[in-house]
């Protein structure tokens, strides 16, 4: 790199100012740049980007021009935190300026009561295309992992005849070919599951809807409303803060489900788990997933026993500290310790991985081994509270 690109990049990093010392004029589309960056980040901003001005939708059509969308999505995250921007999301004009993204749709979320008229609809048709995004993403991964599992868990070892899986089965036997007669010994037979219920698995995805778990909701959302899809999974959706709210009526449509939800409040997971807990009817074939950053607002050895309760009975439970892409979370070490003493492991999960997970779940496989297989660190046991 040469030194006047180094300056060059130095001043816009730096601003100007203190930083003009280092010789270095702008031009041209550099001009540009910098005023969209002291926009935002010059520290003693007089006037500017304020919530009603006129320069909002300029700005933000010119952060599109000059900087690549993952870093007009933190741009814009920073301008809604900053400089208090939030408000400017109640005017439809500026917000079809931002560039969706899943903290857009958190932020709309947790303000849609100060929406209203086309202002509602715009934030409707916003959170509708990440959604649709988001879905073409992540709804094959986790149908074919889902799908596979059950699958496999179903197979029938002892098939009558008109349900043999003759191409598995043929398969599984070329080795006992017999050349004499021309034919194979089926000393294996495999057969197609015998789908007696009209599901195989339940699922209940129990969601903390505090506001540090926007993001977490906003997949969850999703992720439920693709396993609903399955006829081999009935899956049940369950927010909660200091309430508790069934949404799985509503999982045709995770934008209404998204609608429904009251970001931000207290938490109280035991109530949320007790409301799972009395909705289980077949514990082998039950998995819970937990998404909590287990800062619990309850009775912390209420929800110790549910867990404890529901594990020996045989239903799988999983804490998920958080199901985003937003890094390490912020959560309750202790109590993940001790959910993790009960057989409940805890740990944060990717969107990306989740299908993965389930696929395990599904398989009935030991949840800790495969966080460790996938790179991700459960949080190990912990005794009781001191």
């Amino acid at each position: 790199m040469s030194d006047t690109e180094r300056l060059r990049r130095w001043r816009l990093v730096l601003g100007g100012g203190a930083a003009d010392g280092t010789g270095c004029g702008l031009s041209g589309r550099d001009v540009g740049i910098d005023r969209a960056l002291g926009a935002l980040y010059d520290s003693d901003r007089k006037g500017g980007l304020g919530a009603s001005s006129p320069s909002v939708p300029r700005w933000l059509g010119d952060i599109r021009e000059y900087f690549p969308a993952s870093v007009v999505q933190v741009m814009q995250r920073d301008a809604f935190e900053r400089l208090d921007l939030r408000r400017m999301l109640t005017e439809p004009e500026m917000l079809e300026a931002v560039v969706p993204d899943v903290a857009l749709v958190s932020t709309l979320i947790s303000m849609r009561g100060l929406l209203g008229g086309k202002t509602k609809d715009t934030a409707r048709l916003v959170v509708r295309k990440v959604v649709e995004a988001l879905m073409r993403k992540l709804e094959e991964p986790l149908r074919q992992a889902v799908t596979g599992a059950i699958d496999r868990a179903s197979v029938n070892r002892r098939p009558r005849h008109a349900e043999i899986d003759w191409n598995r089965t043929i398969r599984a036997n070329l080795r006992h070919y017999q050349a004499e007669y021309r034919t194979i010994i089926p000393e294996t037979r495999f057969g197609h599951g015998r789908r007696q219920r009209a599901s195989l698995k339940d699922v209940i995805l129990c969601i903390d809807q505090s506001g540090s778990m926007a993001s977490s909701v906003v997949y969850s959302s999703i992720f439920g409303a693709v396993m609903a899809s399955l006829p081999a999974v009935t899956t049940r959706l369950v927010v909660f803060d200091t309430e508790v709210v069934d949404l799985s009526d509503e999982l045709e449509d995770p934008v209404e489900v998204l609608f429904s939800v009251q970001l931000g409040g207290g938490t109280d997971i035991n109530r949320a788990m007790g409301y799972c807990e009395s909705r289980i009817t077949r514990p082998e074939d039950t998995i819970l997933v937990l998404i909590s950053d287990l800062y619990e607002g309850g009775v912390e050895a209420g929800l110790l026993a549910r867990a404890q309760r529901m594990v020996a009975s045989g239903v799988q439970v999983v804490a998920l500290l958080a199901l985003s892409d937003e890094g390490a979370p912020s959560y309750d070490r202790a109590l993940a310790g001790r959910l993790a003493a009960l057989g409940v492991p805890a740990f944060a999960c990717t969107p990306d991985l989740f299908p993965d997970l389930m696929a395990a779940a599904i398989r009935k496989s030991d949840l800790t081994a495969w966080a460790a297989s996938a790179g991700i660190a459960a949080i190990p046991a912990a005794g009781p509270p001191g």
